[in-house]
Order: structure tokens, then sequence, then C-alpha cells
């Protein structure tokens, strides 16, 4: 019997659709919202958009299936990032008058008010994350390669124990902490007190978001289960974000297309990146093969 592992095409393209097809959706819900209110009643809009996603994650906890808890964390943690979370920062940045930041060539809007706040919660980030790192035993590949990095051989006696899990709670906080953690990401590498929209590090992060996202794909391929290839599914789709944010923001693709000679710092993170990854594909096969003959 062939030792290779089933691909589930069919699963695997499913919940990438159901994640791109959500996404638009709490967009355009959140957009209306937004543009059909005013005011006081926009901050009562925002809430009770951020409510009904927390509703639909605590029904979570109470229905029966792996997919079905899934889908509620999943849609509710949507909801409330874009209710309670993206539309309040919106409020009160309009409310105190912050302003968009505008392209200095063109004069297009390139972050909204909203996203120019988020870099002030970082502190809350660290904490939240101080508490994933250092009291939970968790199944994040993300947290559990920064778990061994930082614990080595003692980590699972400082992270002994998981919290209880409820499927839908555990999909939304992963939702949440994904979604936050990308636009701080992206926040920070845009300011060009810290990095810059066409600092080489930008590009670098939009292709780690990239290839990492393809190295993902290729895992959730082997998913069987309905409930895990969703969680994975939606990860995958927003670590690919990543990638077209950064090439939609630097505008990489037209750039290389109309004068390349003009980009060769662009063209050398592109090739080293690649590289690297060829690299390590190669480093792999071999690494296995020895394991397998040892």
């Amino acid at each position: 019997m062939s030792g290779t592992k089933q691909l589930h095409w069919g699963k695997a393209v499913v919940s990438i659709a159901v994640t791109l097809v959500a996404m638009p959706l709490t967009h355009i819900l959140a957009r209306a919202l937004k543009d059909g209110t005013s005011g006081v009643e926009q901050f009562y809009a925002s809430m009770g958009m951020g409510a009904v996603g927390l509703l639909m994650v605590i029904g979570g906890v109470f229905v029966k299936g792996d997919a079905k808890q899934t889908l509620l964390g999943l849609f509710g943690g949507m909801f409330y990032w874009m209710g309670a979370v993206d539309f309040l920062f919106m409020y009160y940045a309009n409310r105190f008058g912050t302003q968009a930041q505008l392209d200095p060539v063109t004069g297009e809007v390139v972050s909204r008010p909203e996203y120019l706040l988020l870099p002030a919660t970082f502190g809350f980030w660290a904490m939240t994350m101080m508490l994933y790192l250092f009291c939970t035993r968790n199944g994040c590949n993300f947290l559990n390669w920064w778990q061994r990095l930082f614990f080595g051989k003692h980590k699972k006696e400082i992270a002994a124990r998981p919290m209880t899990r409820h499927t839908s709670i555990v999909v939304f906080m992963e939702v949440v902490t994904m979604l936050w953690t990308c636009y701080l990401l992206l926040m920070f590498c845009y300011d060009g007190r810290f990095i810059g929209d066409h600092s080489p590090v930008t590009l670098l992060v939009g292709m780690v978001g990239f290839i990492g996202s393809l190295f993902m794909f290729a895992r959730l391929l082997r998913y069987p289960a309905w409930g895990m290839s969703l969680r994975y599914g939606y990860a995958t789709v927003i670590i690919f974000w990543i990638g077209v944010e950064v090439f939609d923001r630097i505008h990489v693709l037209e750039g290389l297309w109309a004068a390349p000679s003009e980009h060769t710092d662009q063209l050398a993170v592109i090739g080293l990146s690649l590289l690297a990854t060829a690299a390590y594909l190669i480093y792999n096969k071999l690494h296995k093969k020895q394991t397998a003959t040892a």
C-alpha cells in the first residue's frame, strides 16, 4: 500500500471559499451600517454588530458538531471584529477628527483613520500574547513555535495544560488575534517612522505571507475533517492576504512590469525569497531521506 497521504482538494477549496465569501459579506454589512448611521448611532450600530458576533460564538458552545461550532466561531469572530473593533475605532476616529493618511502624489487615501489608531493597541496585544504563550498548551503552530523557541525543553512544564476547549470560542479568538496581529504588523511596516511602505522589509513581509500561504495550503489539503479544514482554511487566507495587501500597497507588480531596472531592490528581495524557499525544500527533502534510511 502506498505511503502517500490522501489529498482532500474538495474540502480545502470549500474551506478557502467560505472565508473568501464571509469576509466581503461582513465588510458589506459593516459598510451599510456605517453609511446608514451617523453620530452616536454609529456607536450603537458597531456595538450591535459586535454583540451579534458574540451571540453566534456563545451559541456555538451549545451546538453539537465540530464543523457547526467552527462556522459559528468563524462568522462570530468576523462580525465581532468588523463591529466592535473596526467599526468602533472608525466611530472614535471620526468623532475626534483623526485624519486619514493620504498618498503624497495622488492624494488618495492609503490608510483610513481607524487603522492609524490601531497600533496604539500594541500593549493590549502583547498582554494577550503573554497569556497564550505562558499559560496555554494549544494547537496553534505559530504559538507552539514561539514556545519551543523561548522555553525549549521546559515547554511542557511552563505551558502545562490547555484552557477549557469550546471550539467556537477557540475559533473566535483565533480570528480576532490573527486579524489583530496582521493589522498591527502591516501598520508598523507602512509607518515611515518605523519601516515604511517601500522598505525591503515591507516587501519581505509580503513575500513571507505569500510563500507561507502556499505551504499552508499544501498542509490544508491533508486535513480530512471539515472542522479542522475550515479553521486552517481561514488561517491560510489571512496569511495569503498579507502578501496581497503589501503588493497592492506598494504597486510592486505594476512597477516591475513597467520599469524593472528601477526596482532592483524589490527584485533582489523577491529573488532571495524564492531562493530561500527552494533551499528549504531541498534541505527538507534530503533530511526526510536521511531519516527514512537511518
